[in-house]
């Protein structure tokens, strides 16, 4: 690999070969030989003078495809699609005045723009139906861990580790919902000609409209799309790419909460993402053990909401029946956006696949603020012994105000417990109130939810779709920039050490 030009970090770090592979152009490229032999049989089917031979022979070269013909035709012509018609016409001798017999670039270049969108989706859905398969064995496992919760990052009544979890897992299903109808509404663009209307089938075909009418949906049904879209200019509508890139950074807001959520419980010690055994976390801190791959989620989850933007204002500005000025920002933005949260949902699924909880940490910071949760139920059982609500309602304020203060003041425990009892108000002891201090009272309908979600929701969905689970992502190796300063001064220090016993020994 060369070292002297840029190259992607979505292709070098943060992309599947799986997804690069899709927008490659080898795929771009064959998928232009398909759509030029779909149009060539359609054509003869439908009467025009093209023999089997002519078809047969575009075939056999539908996948070698001969690049450096096309590139040295296009220093000439300076045009892509003519300059691969040139190329397949040269390995195609017979075929040659038929290939692209009709059609304008849009044919070629629209139309696979159209399928490898939809083959993208295709693996985005098969990695966020894991991601979703994945925080479900998480939800079953922690739905019965009582954990605080949090409102404003401030605690809350408890909830369980398991139905936070079902959270993540919802907005995942969401999105999941979203990009199966958008790729279920995908229709290819056909073949219309330079502005849509079809002008050069209509002398093709001497003016015969019920046989132009047959021309688009034999092309979808050849290519596997089960229509076109019915009206166009030059290009299918630019609002497509809006709609496609959307559903992308839905799933990328998805991810970036979830990430969120991990990197603050991994602060709080409650819950960690994976730590590799030899991984460094900082060249100073020794210690630390940094939530890099949810920053990563994060980073890369920014750029692909932010990703969508660009097709939308494309669509909007596109003038009439068409504009080149879509054409070099959805070559970045679109193949982009799809590398991005391809990576992003490997993240997601190491990250999930790995997480590791403490419980009793957990249970720590859950017990210090249980006494201010309690206080409800503390009050009736103190009016069972004879107090009177109101009064009682007065000074446990005041009194969980001081333990309060306690805390917050003087960093003490907080001793709530140790105030009541010690109040003739509540004829209640330690012991007693200590019998409250039980989590699994307080975390609601918590277990019940996360069993009812999975059994309705989440288990029929992946019954629906056991073909395809069972995907593990490796993400490519991440290195804090502190770490690979480490590691370059310690080949310094190397280098510098082999240099003095090299001129010691001469």
């Amino acid at each position: 690999m060369s070292n002297d030009r840029y190259v992607s970090p979505l292709s070098e770090r943060y992309a599947s070969r799986e997804m690069q592979y899709i927008f490659s152009p080898d795929k771009k490229f064959r998928t232009w030989r398909r759509l030029w032999i779909a149009l060539a049989e359609t054509e003869k089917e439908l009467g025009l003078n093209i023999t089997d031979e002519q078809i047969e022979e575009m075939k056999s070269h539908a996948d070698d495809i001969n690049f450096e013909v096309a590139k040295e035709r296009e220093k000439v012509v300076r045009h892509d699609v003519m300059s691969h018609v040139y190329a397949y016409g040269v390995q195609c001798p017979k075929a040659k005045g038929i290939i692209h017999l009709g059609a304008t670039s849009c044919y070629v270049g629209d139309n696979t723009d159209i399928i490898i969108m939809a083959e993208a989706l295709k693996l985005v859905r098969t990695k966020l139906v894991n991601v979703i398969a994945e925080l479900a064995k998480f939800a079953e496992e922690q739905k019965n861990q009582p954990t605080l919760a949090f409102t404003h990052f401030q605690p809350a009544q408890p909830t369980t580790v398991g139905k936070r979890a079902t959270l993540w897992m919802q907005e995942f299903e969401m999105d999941l919902e979203d990009l199966e109808y958008v790729l279920g509404s995908l229709k290819l663009l056909g073949s219309k000609g330079t502005t849509g209307t079809q002008a050069s089938f209509l002398e093709l075909f001497d003016g015969d409209q019920e046989t132009i009418d047959k021309i688009d949906p034999m092309i979808a049904e050849k290519m596997g799309f089960k229509a076109c879209y019915p009206v166009s200019g030059q290009t299918y509508s630019r609002k497509v790419d809006t709609r496609v890139l959307n559903v992308l950074a839905g799933i990328a807001a998805s991810a970036h909460k979830f990430s969120n959520d991990i990197r603050l419980l991994q602060h709080l010690k409650e819950i960690e993402e994976p730590f590799e055994k030899t991984q460094i976390g900082s060249s100073a801190m020794a210690y630390k053990r940094n939530p890099m791959r949810s920053e990563r989620i994060a980073s890369l989850s920014r750029y692909v909401m932010i990703d969508a933007l660009n097709p939308a204002i494309t669509s909007a500005t596109q003038w009439f029946e068409r504009t080149l000025d879509d054409s070099a920002n959805k070559r970045l933005s679109v193949p982009e956006g799809f590398l991005a949260i391809d990576g992003i949902l490997d993240l997601c699924l190491n990250v999930v696949d790995g997480l590791v909880v403490y419980p009793k940490v957990i249970e720590k910071r859950l017990m210090s603020e249980l006494p201010f949760m309690a206080t409800e139920n503390i009050m009736m059982d103190a009016v069972k012994a004879g107090g009177d609500r109101q009064e009682l309602h007065e000074r446990i304020r005041e009194l969980s105000m001081e333990a309060g203060r306690n805390v917050k003041e003087k960093g003490l425990d907080n001793n709530l417990l140790e105030l009541i009892a010690a109040d003739p108000a509540f004829n209640l002891t330690l012991e007693d109130l200590q019998k409250t201090m039980k989590p699994e009272k307080y975390v609601g309908r918590a277990s019940e939810q996360v069993d009812a979600y999975l059994k309705n929701v989440i288990r029929p969905l992946l019954e629906k779709n056991k073909e395809i689970l069972g995907v593990k992502a490796e993400i490519k190796r991440i290195e804090s920039l502190e770490s690979i300063r480490t590691k370059r001064k310690n080949q310094r220090d190397v280098a510098f050490g082999c240099s003095i016993l090299f001129l010691l020994i001469n």
